[in-house]
């Protein structure tokens, strides 16, 4: 039985409710990270798997059990339904039929938390007929979580409980905008398109979600995921997602349509484009064309 009443749901007071134990769960979460990151006693083994979609850790799998544990006891399985890393494999059925869903991503970046870039993020959403209503990015090496709910803006909250409220940049022209992209999930035709685009500079950078807070920290302004033989999941987008369109920006396919969530297919197929959204439509539109170029 659900113990959280879904009375006024949807609510601002229902929303900010929601939001908050999702926030004191990712930060109980971030200190597992950071544990398994230092290799601190009890967290030494990161047992690594190497699977088709990259590395599975201790450390992913720990914290992954802690977010549902936490969640289960908050939520209930009757109205809320669990999508997350490492067990969509064994949900059935493909579209979780709960009207509300949690994605989680108990530790985006994974390659760069074996590899001790500090760039790795977790990710946790909440998503309401295909759409992010409540997102959390905690970013344990830097000791701050984001989070968002719909029609509540974005805030910055650090270890101390200091809460900043967050806006994207104004820069309006293309030519002003910097650009954030993978260290390592570039391929030809990612790189022919970004020399047809004119960013005044390049910067690259590990866990999707801490691409997004470039963003919305105003260190950048444009993410391009450019799906190859693979595709973004899911769980890589729908928190960034969310707390980049409340701090003002944008989040689209090139053709401009929103993503969506819970659809049977947790790939986020072709190309989608996050920017601060300024210029976000014309933006789009060359993107797609040069593409269609390159494509030939």
């Amino acid at each position: 039985m659900t113990t959280f009443s879904l009375t006024n749901s949807l609510s601002n007071e229902w929303l900010a409710e929601v939001t908050a134990i999702a926030r004191q769960t990712a930060w109980g979460a971030a200190e597992i990270l950071r544990s398994y990151y230092r290799g601190e006693p009890d967290y030494e083994a990161l047992q690594i798997q190497e699977k088709t979609e990259g590395p599975v850790t201790a450390a992913d799998l720990a914290v992954n059990q802690y977010i549902l544990n936490n969640f289960q006891a908050a939520f209930g399985t009757k109205d809320f339904a669990y999508l997350t890393e490492e067990t969509y494999k064994s949900s059935s059925p493909a579209i979780l039929p709960q009207p509300w869903v949690w994605i989680i991503d108990p530790l985006d970046g994974t390659r760069d938390f074996i590899d001790k870039t500090g760039e790795y993020a977790i990710h946790i959403a909440l998503v309401h007929e295909q759409c992010p209503v409540v997102a959390v990015v905690a970013q344990p090496e830097a000791g701050t979580i984001y989070f968002a709910w719909l029609g509540g803006g974005t805030f910055r909250e650090t270890k101390d409980g200091v809460l900043t409220p967050m806006q994207v940049s104004d820069r309006a022209s293309i030519e002003e905008l910097a650009l954030v992209a993978s260290r390592t999930h570039r391929d030809e035709r990612f790189n022919q398109l970004l020399s047809h685009i004119p960013f005044k500079s390049k910067n690259y950078v590990g866990s999707v979600g801490c691409k997004i807070i470039t963003i919305i920290e105003q260190q950048t302004d444009v993410y391009i995921s450019l799906s190859g033989k693979s595709a973004p999941k899911d769980w890589d987008m729908a928190a960034p997602e969310l707390i980049l369109t409340e701090a003002g920006g944008s989040f689209t396919a090139a053709d401009g349509t929103a993503l969506q969530y819970n659809t049977g297919d947790i790939n986020q197929w072709g190309c989608l484009i996050a920017s601060n959204g300024k210029v976000h439509a014309p933006l789009c539109e060359q993107i797609a064309t040069t593409l269609a170029k390159i494509d030939g």
